[in-house]
């Protein structure tokens, strides 16, 4: 069985508009469910792509902090 992971994360938000997309990454979120990380990672690379080199620092530094703030 050759099964796509990326492909089936992103056949399943094809097409969402902002607030699904939004209600998705919530929910992930908020359920914390391991199943739902591979789906969050998909969505990350895509924005990392699409991302010029000050908004890819943007979200270095935000990541730093909040693994910071985790360590305090």
């Amino acid at each position: 069985m050759d099964l796509n992971l990326r492909k089936a994360i992103l056949s399943n938000v094809s097409g969402h508009n902002t607030e699904q997309l939004e209600a998705t990454i919530v929910d992930a979120v908020q359920n914390g469910e391991e199943k739902m990380l591979p789906g969050l990672g998909v969505l990350f690379e895509m924005i990392w792509k699409e991302a010029n080199e000050q908004d890819k620092q943007e979200m270095l530094e935000t990541l730093e902090q909040s693994l910071q703030n985790k360590q305090a």
